[in-house]
């Protein structure tokens, strides 16, 4: 049934009505952080991502489940977060007992620290694919595929053993791939659909232009910043008259506060080809038109500018100083006789 409803992630999913270039597979993942300090104690981080936006808070210890959108919830009835919270606390509480009572044979020297992350992609025109990655101190240590785990190449022998033991209890393999490969997707299908007017929304991009540090002399850093913008999938470009330039330098995409992102893209130029160039931005919002700032346009308007309020302000001032120097000085007042 999941798979008859897969195309419907041409609508719900962010951008999923642009170019086959801006599509891309969209997931939701839980991700548990632990610290263990001793043989009693550790501190459990957890979180829910629909792609790179956090939708869920997580209390591991308790199990308790916070929805940070209104729509975090999806579909699922109270009775469904239920089963879900129960089935995920009593997992948890269990691989947490697992890494206390065999830190030793696995040699899991104290403190440490172990990363889970499990989830599943939806891909369109393919069945889903459920995943599950335990890593030990950042490094990748063993993963659940199907119906059992796998040690990572680089797990060595501690993660031969904790495969053997996971694969063991055969009714835990059986929870988890009914939670992350049948109960996941159907979970994120409905959380895309509770919140497609959120992710589905447009907002059109901030773009304007600046220099950045000197990359060398008779050189000019180009920076073209793009702010504001949801969704993410965009395409800045430099260009010189129809032909885009090579060579240019993206950054990091960074999100604001209000769930849109920021980009800018910098062109490495002698100052004396700067003139002409222009940065061309594309986005959803836009629809068929783009955004283009011109570099020899913003110059020309620093200088018109410059042109027109520097002799403002020096006329001004030599009209004060005229003024001060031609008024004639009132007579001074008499002074009164003393009595």
């Amino acid at each position: 049934m999941l798979f008859l409803q897969l195309p419907l992630l041409v609508v719900l999913l962010p951008g999923g009505d642009n170019k086959d270039d801006f599509q891309e597979p969209v997931s939701f993942q839980l991700i548990q952080i632990s610290s263990f300090y001793n043989r009693s104690s550790e501190e459990n981080l957890g979180s829910g991502w629909l792609g790179e936006l956090q939708t869920h808070g997580w209390e591991s210890n308790s199990g308790t489940i916070f929805f940070l959108w209104p729509w975090s919830k999806g579909n699922f009835s109270n009775e469904e977060w239920m089963d879900l919270k129960e089935s995920l606390h009593t997992m948890s509480i269990g691989f947490l007992q697992a890494l206390h009572d065999y830190a030793s044979q696995w040699q899991l020297e104290y403190p440490f620290e172990v990363q889970l992350a499990g989830g599943c992609d939806l891909h369109l025109e393919e069945a889903s694919i459920g995943f599950i990655r335990i890593a030990y101190q950042g490094s990748d240590l063993v993963s659940f595929q199907k119906n059992s785990w796998l040690p990572s190449p680089n797990g060595g022998s501690r993660a031969q053993h904790i495969c053997t033991l996971f694969n063991s209890d055969k009714d835990a393999l059986e929870i988890l791939h009914k939670l992350f490969f049948e109960t996941c997707p159907r979970f994120l299908m409905g959380l895309l659909d509770a919140g497609k007017a959120y992710l589905q929304r447009q907002v059109r991009p901030e773009a304007w232009l600046s220099t950045g540090p000197s990359p060398g002399p008779d050189h000019l850093m180009l920076v073209c910043h793009v702010s504001g913008f949801h969704p993410k999938p965009i395409r800045v470009m430099w260009m010189q008259g129809e032909q885009e330039l090579l060579g240019t330098q993206r950054s990091d995409f960074l999100p604001n506060a209000d769930g849109t992102w920021y980009l800018q893209v910098s062109l490495d130029v002698e100052a004396i080809e700067a003139a002409g160039l222009s940065c061309h931005v594309k986005h959803s919002s836009l629809g068929d038109q783009e955004i283009i700032l011109f570099w020899e346009r913003r110059r020309s308007m620093v200088l018109i500018f410059l042109a027109v309020i520097v002799p403002l302000v020096l006329l001004t001032g030599l009209a004060f100083w005229l003024r001060k120097c031609w008024t004639p000085c009132e007579p001074a007042s008499p002074l009164r006789p003393l009595v």
